[in-house]
C-alpha cells in the first residue's frame, strides 16, 4: 500500500514539468525521507523571499520565518501566483506527511496537517547550508537549495526522547535546547522525568516544601555506585522549575510541534516527597532526600491522605501541560513497607485483592480514574502490568520488549524503550577512555538495528505499537556537555528508526546512515553540540 502511495505521488510530481536531469548526489538528511529524488541544478534564495501559506500552517511558517531571519533572510507574504515558496494543504497525504518539490523557480511544500508542514520545513532546513544555523551568518543573503522531489511521512506516531532532571538538574535554557534538537530530527514527544528519590523538580503551590526541601539533597555520590567505599562530595545540590518556567518551556515546545509528557513518579521513587511530608509513607518516619542512586523502600502508602496529596499535585500538573498524557512511573516499587503496614493489609482485604502487586494495580487504577476525569491518559513503565493493567493505560516497555508484547496482546498502546537498544546512559563505545556511565553497552549500530515491532505480534496487535523512545537517566551526567555526549549521535539513529521505520537491508542502510552521519557532524559543529566522536566506530 505504501509503495503504491509513493509511486502515485512521484508520478504526480513529474506530470506537467519539464524533464529534469537526475543527480547522484547524496543529501545529508536525518532522518532520511521515505522517498527522495535529486536532480542537477539549484534553487536560489535571495534576501527577500516571496511566500504564500494556506491557513492552518502558521506553525511551519513561523518557524521558517524565524529560522531564516537569523541569517538575514525574510519571508514576504504574497499571493500564491506570485510566491517563490508555497505551503499548501493536501488532504490525500498521510497524517504528519508532506511532499516537497524544489524546482529552479519554485518551492512547493504540501501537507495534510500542521505537523506535516512543520516537518517539511525541517527538511528544507537540512537542505539549506549549515551556516544558516548561525546567527547573522549571511550579511548579504543569498543561498541555494538542491532540486528535489520528496515524499515523506512517519512510520510511527510516537517518536520520543526522555530526560531525567531529578538525579541531576538542568536549567530551563538547556531543556529548551534539548527540545530544539528533537524538533530538528522530527521527534514529537519529550518525556520530562520531574520527580525522584534524589530530587523533586516541579513547583507545586499547594505543597511548598516540595521545592524548599525535596528539591535539594545534602550531598551527591562521587564515582560509580559499585565503588567501595562509596564517597560523597558533601555539597548541597538541587534546583527546581517554577510554574512560570514550565509554562515558558511548554510554550517553546508547542512552537516546535513537541508535546511534553511530565512524569510524576508513584508509588515508588518517592523518597524526596516523603522526606518533606513523612505522613505520605507507611512508617511516618523522617527520612532524607536520597543521596545514593538506586531503588529505595520508602514508597507512597495507599491511604486517603496520600491520594489527596497526589490528586492535588496532579491537578496543578494537569493545568501546566496541555498534552494528552501524564506519566505516573509505576516502576521499581519495593513492597516491604506495604507487607508490614496494617493499613495496606486491611486495604488488600477490604478490596478483595490477592497481594501487594494487585494493591499497586489498585493504586495505579485509582490515579488513572482521577486523571481520566481531568481529560488525561496515563503512561506507566512496564511494571504496571503486574497485578493487572489499569483499563486505559499506555505501557512504556523498558525491561525488555516482553512487557510491550504482553500489553499489545491485551490491546493496550505501547511505547518501546528497552534498555537493550534505547538507554542512552549506557556506554556507547568500548574505548577505555569513555567517560563514566552506569554500565551496559548500547552502540550506535545497535540503536540503528532496533525494530520496535516484535515478530511475536499479529497484524492486528501491531497497531498498538506507537513507536520508540530514547531514555536519558542522569546519575552519571552532571553537565550539559555530558548529556549531549551520551545522546549524540545515538539520537540520530533512533530518529531514523522512528521516522523512516526499521531497516529492511541493514548492512546497506547502516552504511548509508553512517555516511550521512559523518556529513551531519558539520551541522552539529555549527550548533556546538558536544557529540561523541565514535560515529559508529565502536
Amino acid at each position: 500500500m505504501q509503495k503504491l502511495f509513493l509511486l502515485s505521488f512521484l508520478i504526480l510530481f513529474s506530470c506537467g514539468e519539464k524533464e529534469k536531469e537526475l543527480s547522484n548526489e547524496t543529501l545529508t538528511l536525518i532522518p532520511e525521507p521515505q522517498e527522495i529524488t535529486v536532480y542537477k541544478g539549484a534553487h536560489t534564495l535571495h534576501k527577500t523571499i516571496p511566500f504564500y501559506a494556506e491557513e492552518g500552517f502558521e506553525l511551519a511558517s513561523n518557524f521558517l520565518s524565524e529560522y531564516l531571519q537569523r541569517s538575514g533572510f525574510s519571508l514576504q507574504n504574497n499571493r500564491e501566483n506570485d510566491a517563490q515558496f508555497i505551503i499548501k494543504k493536501d488532504s490525500l497525504l498521510p497524517k504528519e506527511g508532506y511532499t516537497l518539490s524544489v524546482n529552479e523557480d519554485i518551492i512547493l511544500l504540501k501537507a495534510k496537517d500542521a505537523s506535516g508542514a512543520f516537518y517539511g520545513v525541517q527538511t528544507v532546513r537540512q537542505l539549506l547550508p549549515v551556516s544558516l544555523e548561525q546567527l547573522n551568518s549571511s550579511p548579504n543573503p543569498t543561498t541555494t537549495l538542491p532540486l528535489v522531489d520528496i515524499v515523506d511521512f512517519p512510520k510511527f506516531p510516537y517518536r520520543g526522547m526522555h530526560l531525567d532532571v531529578s538525579r541531576h538538574f538542568f536549567d530551563k535554557e538547556f531543556v529548551k535546547k534539548y527540545i530544539s534538537y528533537l524538533a530538528m530530527l522530527k521527534m514529537n514527544y519529550f518525556h520530562w522525568h520531574l520527580t525522584e528519590d534524589q530530587g523533586w523538580r516541579i513547583e507545586i503551590k499547594k505543597y511548598p516544601k516540595l521545592t524548599t526541601h525535596s528539591a535539594f539533597r545534602n550531598e551527591t555520590l562521587i564515582g560509580h555506585y559499585s565503588e567501595t567505599p562509596q564517597q560523597f562530595d558533601g555539597e548541597r545540590y538541587g534546583g527546581f522549575y517554577t510554574q512560570e518556567d514550565i509554562k515558558e518551556i511548554v510554550a517553546y515546545a508547542q512552537k516546535l510541534n513537541i508535546t511534553i509528557i511530565p512524569e510524576i513518579e508513584m508509588p515508588g521513587h518517592a523518597q524526596a516527597a516523603i522526606s518533606a511530608y513523612p505522613e505520605l509513607g507507611c512508617t511516618g518516619e523522617s527520612i532524607p532526600v536520597a543521596t545514593l542512586w538506586g531503588v529505595f523502600e520508602d514508597i507512597y502508602c495507599p491511604k486517603e491522605e496520600t491520594f489527596a496529596f497526589l490528586e492535588e499535585v496532579l491537578t496543578e500538573v494537569v493545568t501546566l501541560f496541555p498534552g494528552e498524557y501524564i506519566h505516573i512511573g509505576g516502576d521499581e516499587a519495593p513492597k516491604a513497607h506495604w507487607e508490614n503496614c496494617s493499613h495496606c493489609q486491611a486495604l488488600i482485604k477490604k478490596e478483595g485483592l490477592k497481594d501487594e502487586h494487585e494493591l499497586q494495580s489498585y493504586f495505579i487504577t485509582r490515579i488513572e480514574k482521577f486523571l481520566n476525569s481531568k481529560g488525561k491518559k496515563i503512561i506507566g513503565w512496564d511494571e504496571i502490568l503486574e497485578g493487572g493493567l489499569a483499563p486505559n493505560a499506555t505501557v512504556m516497555s523498558w525491561r525488555s520488549t516482553e512487557g510491550g508484547i504482553a500489553a499489545a496482546k491485551q490491546k493496550h498502546n505501547v511505547i518501546m524503550t528497552p534498555g537493550s537498544h534505547c538507554y542512552f546512559d549506557h556506554y556507547q563505545s568500548k574505548n577505555e577512555n569513555e567517560p563514566l556511565a552506569i554500565g551496559g553497552f548500547t552502540s550506535l549500530e545497535k540503536v540503528y538495528s532496533f525494530n520496535p515491532i516484535p515478530a511475536e505480534l499479529s497484524e492486528e496487535e501491531v497497531q498498538y505499537i506507537l513507536g520508540a523512545q530514547g531514555n536519558v537517566w542522569t546519575e552519571y551526567m552532571k553537565t550539559e556537555d555530558k548529556v549531549e555526549y551520551m545522546v549524540f549521535p545515538r539520537i540520530l539513529a533512533l530518529s531514523e528508526v522512528d521516522w523512516k521505520g526499521p531497516s529492511k537491508e541493514f548492512e546497506k542502510d547502516y552504511a548509508d546512515f553512517k555516511q550521512r552521519l559523518k556529513a551531519f557532524t558539520e551541522r552539529m559543529d555549527v550548533l556546538k553540540i558536544n557529540y561523541a566522536p565514535h560515529l559508529g566506530e565502536e
